[in-house]
């Protein structure tokens, strides 16, 4: 049976080239995880702020280069893509942000961020998902970006705000954190390419 639409982004459109290093503003640099983050991925995932809205934790800085080999994988397998966000002089780890749940041919992702202690409260996490948006929409070709997060996540949601992600609405009992189901905020942003014919 024949699809009557084409594929927004077709299989290939990330992996058959190398991932991208991004400038944003304010001198940050969005660029691919290196083995050497690990020590300061593991350094992250200590704060206890990190436990209330992830699931996971890092036991030991080798977890967390297994989990940097992980994003990098993600790329080649299109199933997802992580940036590494630090400072564009002195390659200090600033943070992490993402797209996930990549669905290529609908041309949709989950936008996800977090960042270190110190960078907190800078706008690091609006100015990278600013860049990763942009490139995502004007250049990779996604029509459609989501971002969740928790209520009570209040920084979350000024983040979201701030970077145009329209609130569409609240999912009930939605995820499951270390202190329980949380309904999440859901917003989106969509892109304005025009869609190509089939």
């Amino acid at each position: 049976m024949p699809f009557l639409i084409s594929p927004v982004m077709t299989a290939g459109t990330l992996a058959s080239r190398p991932q991208p290093a991004l400038p944003a503003d304010g001198g940050l640099l969005l660029r691919p995880w290196r083995a050497g983050d690990a020590p300061a991925v593991y350094e992250v995932f200590q704060d206890p702020l990190m436990h209330q809205w992830h699931a996971r934790a890092a036991d030991s800085v080798d977890e967390a280069g297994a989990w940097i080999r992980e994003w990098l994988q993600a790329w080649d397998g299109e199933q997802a893509a992580h940036w590494a966000v630090a400072d564009a002089d002195s390659d200090t780890l600033l943070g992490r942000v993402a797209l996930r749940e990549l669905r290529l041919d609908d041309g949709t992702a989950e936008m996800a961020y977090w960042t270190v202690p110190a960078a907190r409260g800078r706008g690091v996490a609006a100015r990278a998902t600013t860049a990763l948006t942009n490139w995502a929409l004007d250049e990779a070709g996604f029509h459609r970006l989501e971002l969740l997060h928790a209520l009570p996540n209040e920084a979350s949601c000024r983040v979201a705000t701030r970077t145009g992600f329209a609130l569409e609405g609240t999912k009930r009992s939605a995820v499951l954190h270390p202190d329980g189901w949380h309904d999440m905020h859901l917003h989106a942003r969509i892109g304005t390419r025009t869609p190509r014919p089939s």
